[in-house]
Protein backbone atom coordinates (compact mmCIF):
# COMPACT_ATOMS: atom_id res chain seq x y z
CA UNK A 1 0.00 0.00 0.00
CA UNK A 2 1.29 3.45 -0.69
CA UNK A 3 2.37 5.25 1.82
CA UNK A 4 0.22 8.71 2.22
CA UNK A 5 2.84 11.36 2.54
CA UNK A 6 3.91 10.15 -0.61
CA UNK A 7 0.63 9.70 -2.46
CA UNK A 8 0.31 13.41 -1.42
CA UNK A 9 3.29 15.10 -1.71
CA UNK A 10 5.90 13.25 -4.18
CA UNK A 11 8.37 15.76 -4.65
CA UNK A 12 9.71 19.13 -3.12
CA UNK A 13 11.18 22.07 -4.70
CA UNK A 14 14.53 24.10 -4.05
CA UNK A 15 14.54 27.91 -4.30
CA UNK A 16 18.03 26.87 -4.48
CA UNK A 17 21.07 28.95 -3.27
CA UNK A 18 19.91 32.29 -4.31
CA UNK A 19 16.72 33.83 -6.65
CA UNK A 20 19.15 35.65 -8.72
CA UNK A 21 19.37 33.29 -12.30
CA UNK A 22 22.59 35.16 -13.32
CA UNK A 23 24.29 34.41 -10.00
CA UNK A 24 23.55 31.05 -10.24
CA UNK A 25 25.19 30.99 -13.73
CA UNK A 26 27.74 32.95 -12.20
CA UNK A 27 28.45 30.66 -9.15
CA UNK A 28 28.64 27.19 -11.59
CA UNK A 29 31.77 27.02 -12.32
CA UNK A 30 33.67 28.19 -9.17
CA UNK A 31 30.81 25.41 -7.00
CA UNK A 32 32.05 22.93 -10.03
CA UNK A 33 35.58 23.31 -9.39
CA UNK A 34 35.34 23.48 -5.34
CA UNK A 35 33.83 19.81 -5.46
CA UNK A 36 36.54 18.42 -7.92
CA UNK A 37 38.97 19.45 -5.59
CA UNK A 38 37.10 17.87 -2.85
CA UNK A 39 36.95 15.16 -4.16
CA UNK A 40 40.58 14.68 -6.04
CA UNK A 41 41.59 16.10 -2.70
CA UNK A 42 40.13 13.26 -0.29
CA UNK A 43 40.68 10.66 -2.34
CA UNK A 44 44.28 11.26 -2.78
CA UNK A 45 44.86 11.09 0.98
CA UNK A 46 43.25 7.81 0.93
CA UNK A 47 44.83 6.66 -1.97
CA UNK A 48 48.22 7.79 -0.49
CA UNK A 49 47.76 6.70 2.83
CA UNK A 50 46.96 3.39 1.41
CA UNK A 51 49.56 2.58 -0.41
CA UNK A 52 52.20 3.94 1.60
CA UNK A 53 53.35 1.79 4.20
CA UNK A 54 55.20 4.48 6.53
CA UNK A 55 51.95 5.45 6.95
CA UNK A 56 50.05 2.46 8.68
CA UNK A 57 49.66 3.64 11.57
CA UNK A 58 46.40 4.01 13.50
CA UNK A 59 46.37 8.07 13.46
CA UNK A 60 46.36 7.91 9.33
CA UNK A 61 44.03 5.03 9.40
CA UNK A 62 41.89 7.51 11.16
CA UNK A 63 42.62 10.26 8.56
CA UNK A 64 42.43 8.19 5.44
CA UNK A 65 38.43 7.55 6.90
CA UNK A 66 37.82 11.55 7.50
CA UNK A 67 38.91 12.16 4.41
CA UNK A 68 36.65 9.53 3.24
CA UNK A 69 33.81 10.64 5.10
CA UNK A 70 33.94 14.04 4.30
CA UNK A 71 33.84 13.12 0.59
CA UNK A 72 31.13 10.84 1.40
CA UNK A 73 29.00 14.06 3.27
CA UNK A 74 29.62 16.59 0.44
CA UNK A 75 28.45 13.89 -2.48
CA UNK A 76 25.08 13.66 -0.65
CA UNK A 77 24.32 17.52 -1.21
CA UNK A 78 26.94 19.32 -3.30
CA UNK A 79 26.25 17.36 -6.79
CA UNK A 80 23.20 18.13 -6.80
CA UNK A 81 23.13 21.75 -5.82
CA UNK A 82 25.33 22.03 -8.56
CA UNK A 83 23.09 20.42 -10.83
CA UNK A 84 20.68 22.28 -9.72
CA UNK A 85 22.62 25.75 -10.63
CA UNK A 86 21.74 25.24 -14.44
CA UNK A 87 17.58 24.60 -13.72
CA UNK A 88 14.98 26.77 -13.37
CA UNK A 89 12.92 24.40 -11.64
CA UNK A 90 14.96 22.58 -8.71
CA UNK A 91 12.95 19.82 -7.78
CA UNK A 92 13.31 16.72 -5.39
CA UNK A 93 11.20 13.60 -5.32
CA UNK A 94 10.21 12.43 -2.07
CA UNK A 95 12.51 9.85 -1.57
CA UNK A 96 15.55 11.56 -2.66
CA UNK A 97 14.48 14.14 -0.14
CA UNK A 98 14.52 11.51 2.46
CA UNK A 99 17.75 10.07 0.94
CA UNK A 100 19.60 13.22 1.49
CA UNK A 101 18.35 13.24 5.17
CA UNK A 102 19.62 9.73 5.97
CA UNK A 103 23.03 9.53 4.52
CA UNK A 104 23.93 13.75 5.52
CA UNK A 105 23.11 12.48 9.11
CA UNK A 106 24.85 9.43 9.09
CA UNK A 107 27.80 10.92 8.03
CA UNK A 108 28.02 13.92 9.96
CA UNK A 109 26.99 11.39 12.65
CA UNK A 110 29.77 9.32 11.33
CA UNK A 111 32.08 12.33 11.55
CA UNK A 112 31.55 13.62 15.20
CA UNK A 113 32.58 10.41 16.40
CA UNK A 114 35.86 9.97 14.68
CA UNK A 115 36.95 13.18 15.64
CA UNK A 116 36.55 12.16 19.03
CA UNK A 117 38.24 8.77 18.40
CA UNK A 118 41.14 10.93 16.85
CA UNK A 119 41.24 13.15 19.96
CA UNK A 120 41.82 9.98 21.64
CA UNK A 121 44.56 8.88 19.57
CA UNK A 122 46.55 12.06 19.89
CA UNK A 123 45.69 11.40 23.88
CA UNK A 124 47.37 8.15 24.24
CA UNK A 125 49.99 8.83 21.65
CA UNK A 126 51.30 12.18 23.78
CA UNK A 127 50.76 11.27 27.37
CA UNK A 128 51.07 7.79 27.02
CA UNK A 129 53.75 7.20 24.43
CA UNK A 130 55.21 4.09 25.74
CA UNK A 131 51.91 2.55 26.08
CA UNK A 132 50.71 3.89 22.19
CA UNK A 133 51.47 0.97 20.51
CA UNK A 134 49.62 -1.71 23.35
CA UNK A 135 46.67 0.45 23.98
CA UNK A 136 46.20 1.52 19.88
CA UNK A 137 46.72 -2.07 18.00
CA UNK A 138 45.16 -2.79 14.86
CA UNK A 139 41.96 -4.57 16.60
CA UNK A 140 40.68 -1.37 18.73
CA UNK A 141 41.75 0.90 16.03
CA UNK A 142 39.45 -0.77 13.58
CA UNK A 143 36.62 -1.57 16.49
CA UNK A 144 36.79 2.39 17.32
CA UNK A 145 36.03 3.58 13.30
CA UNK A 146 33.27 1.04 13.05
CA UNK A 147 31.93 2.30 16.32
CA UNK A 148 31.77 5.67 14.66
CA UNK A 149 30.18 4.30 11.60
CA UNK A 150 27.49 2.57 13.58
CA UNK A 151 26.80 5.66 15.25
CA UNK A 152 26.30 7.73 12.52
CA UNK A 153 24.08 5.12 10.65
CA UNK A 154 21.97 5.30 14.08
CA UNK A 155 22.25 8.65 14.16
CA UNK A 156 20.55 9.28 10.47
CA UNK A 157 18.29 6.46 10.84
CA UNK A 158 17.21 8.19 14.20
CA UNK A 159 16.48 11.51 12.37
CA UNK A 160 14.71 9.69 9.35
CA UNK A 161 12.16 7.69 11.82
CA UNK A 162 11.38 10.90 13.38
CA UNK A 163 10.17 12.91 9.80
CA UNK A 164 9.40 9.75 7.60
CA UNK A 165 5.35 9.46 8.39
CA UNK A 166 4.67 13.64 8.92
CA UNK A 167 1.88 14.22 6.62
CA UNK A 168 3.01 16.51 3.69
CA UNK A 169 0.28 17.85 1.65
CA UNK A 170 1.46 21.09 0.88
CA UNK A 171 2.74 23.62 0.04
CA UNK A 172 6.04 22.05 -1.20
CA UNK A 173 8.89 24.38 -1.84
CA UNK A 174 12.07 24.30 0.67
CA UNK A 175 13.87 27.45 1.06
CA UNK A 176 17.17 26.25 0.64
CA UNK A 177 19.42 23.91 -1.87
CA UNK A 178 19.05 20.62 -0.14
CA UNK A 179 16.57 18.90 2.33
CA UNK A 180 17.48 20.05 5.92
CA UNK A 181 14.87 18.56 8.36
CA UNK A 182 13.98 21.88 9.80
CA UNK A 183 12.79 23.23 6.66
CA UNK A 184 11.03 20.17 5.94
CA UNK A 185 9.56 19.93 9.15
CA UNK A 186 7.70 23.23 8.40
CA UNK A 187 6.20 21.77 5.48
CA UNK A 188 4.07 19.18 7.48
CA UNK A 189 0.37 19.46 7.86
CA UNK A 190 0.79 19.10 11.10
CA UNK A 191 2.11 20.86 14.49
CA UNK A 192 5.48 19.60 14.81
CA UNK A 193 6.56 22.29 17.90
CA UNK A 194 7.52 18.55 20.23
CA UNK A 195 8.98 17.15 17.24
CA UNK A 196 11.26 19.48 16.68
CA UNK A 197 12.26 19.54 20.09
CA UNK A 198 13.11 15.84 20.30
CA UNK A 199 14.93 16.38 17.10
CA UNK A 200 16.91 19.26 18.49
CA UNK A 201 18.08 16.84 21.19
CA UNK A 202 18.97 14.13 18.88
CA UNK A 203 21.34 15.87 16.84
CA UNK A 204 21.96 19.12 19.44
CA UNK A 205 22.84 16.29 22.12
CA UNK A 206 25.34 14.07 20.21
CA UNK A 207 27.37 17.24 18.92
CA UNK A 208 27.60 18.95 22.26
CA UNK A 209 28.62 15.93 23.50
CA UNK A 210 31.27 15.59 21.40
CA UNK A 211 32.63 18.92 21.25
CA UNK A 212 32.79 19.20 24.99
CA UNK A 213 34.66 15.52 24.86
CA UNK A 214 37.10 16.80 22.01
CA UNK A 215 37.44 20.30 23.87
CA UNK A 216 39.05 18.63 27.15
CA UNK A 217 40.56 16.24 25.30
CA UNK A 218 42.86 18.41 23.74
CA UNK A 219 43.02 20.98 26.45
CA UNK A 220 44.32 18.06 28.59
CA UNK A 221 46.66 17.02 26.25
CA UNK A 222 48.19 20.31 25.81
CA UNK A 223 48.38 21.08 29.56
CA UNK A 224 49.75 17.83 30.40
CA UNK A 225 52.56 18.15 27.81
CA UNK A 226 53.37 22.23 28.84
CA UNK A 227 53.72 20.68 32.38
CA UNK A 228 56.21 18.13 31.82
CA UNK A 229 57.81 18.95 29.03
CA UNK A 230 58.49 22.39 27.56
CA UNK A 231 60.45 21.25 24.78
CA UNK A 232 57.38 19.04 23.64
CA UNK A 233 54.69 21.79 24.03
CA UNK A 234 55.64 23.31 21.14
CA UNK A 235 55.70 19.57 19.12
CA UNK A 236 52.29 18.89 20.72
CA UNK A 237 50.78 21.84 19.89
CA UNK A 238 52.13 21.48 16.42
CA UNK A 239 50.61 18.06 16.40
CA UNK A 240 46.99 18.75 17.58
CA UNK A 241 46.31 22.04 15.57
CA UNK A 242 45.78 20.59 12.80
CA UNK A 243 43.37 18.41 14.66
CA UNK A 244 41.24 21.33 16.62
CA UNK A 245 41.30 23.61 13.28
CA UNK A 246 39.51 20.43 11.95
CA UNK A 247 37.10 19.86 14.99
CA UNK A 248 36.09 24.11 14.99
CA UNK A 249 35.20 23.96 11.37
CA UNK A 250 33.21 21.20 11.43
CA UNK A 251 31.39 21.86 14.73
CA UNK A 252 31.09 25.49 14.29
CA UNK A 253 28.45 25.72 11.89
CA UNK A 254 26.77 22.74 13.45
CA UNK A 255 26.61 24.07 17.00
CA UNK A 256 25.36 27.44 15.60
CA UNK A 257 22.74 25.71 13.64
CA UNK A 258 20.76 23.72 16.88
CA UNK A 259 21.43 26.34 19.38
CA UNK A 260 21.36 30.28 17.64
CA UNK A 261 17.53 30.39 18.55
CA UNK A 262 16.78 32.70 15.79
CA UNK A 263 16.88 30.99 12.28
CA UNK A 264 17.93 33.47 9.21
CA UNK A 265 18.05 32.26 5.52
CA UNK A 266 21.19 33.64 4.44
CA UNK A 267 22.88 32.71 7.85
CA UNK A 268 21.63 29.20 7.14
CA UNK A 269 22.26 28.43 3.71
CA UNK A 270 26.24 30.17 4.42
CA UNK A 271 26.44 27.49 6.76
CA UNK A 272 25.49 24.82 5.20
CA UNK A 273 27.45 25.92 2.36
CA UNK A 274 30.57 25.46 5.01
CA UNK A 275 29.83 22.21 6.20
CA UNK A 276 29.49 21.02 3.16
CA UNK A 277 31.75 22.12 0.86
CA UNK A 278 34.05 24.63 2.38
CA UNK A 279 35.21 21.97 5.47
CA UNK A 280 35.66 18.66 3.56
CA UNK A 281 37.81 21.06 1.34
CA UNK A 282 40.12 22.24 3.87
CA UNK A 283 40.33 19.46 5.95
CA UNK A 284 42.85 17.60 3.68
CA UNK A 285 44.74 20.66 2.90
CA UNK A 286 45.07 21.24 6.81
CA UNK A 287 46.33 17.66 7.41
CA UNK A 288 48.40 17.78 3.95
CA UNK A 289 50.48 21.34 4.86
CA UNK A 290 50.85 20.54 8.46
CA UNK A 291 51.72 17.11 8.16
CA UNK A 292 55.74 16.08 7.28
CA UNK A 293 55.13 12.43 6.72
CA UNK A 294 52.28 12.92 4.45
CA UNK A 295 54.32 15.97 2.99
CA UNK A 296 57.32 13.14 2.54
CA UNK A 297 54.89 10.59 1.16
CA UNK A 298 53.97 12.61 -1.88
CA UNK A 299 57.57 13.84 -2.52
CA UNK A 300 58.40 9.89 -2.65
CA UNK A 301 54.96 9.20 -4.65
CA UNK A 302 56.15 12.51 -7.34
CA UNK A 303 59.98 11.60 -7.40
CA UNK A 304 59.03 7.85 -7.97
CA UNK A 305 57.06 8.32 -10.74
Amino acid sequence: MEETNQSVVTEFIFQGLCSSRELQILLLLPFSILYLMIMVGNLFVVILIIIDHHLHSPMYYLLANLSFIDFCLSSVITPKMITDLTKENKTISFGGCMSQILFAHCFAGGEMVLLVTMAYDRYVAICRPLHYTSIMDRQKCFWLVLISWITGFVHGISQLILILELPFCGPRVIDSFFCDIPLVMKLACMNTDTLRIIINIDSGVLAMICFIFLLVSYTYILLTVQIHSKDGSSKALSTCTSHIIVVVLFFGPIIFIYLWPVSITWVDKFLAVFYSVITPLLNPAIYTLRNRDIKNAIKKLINHR
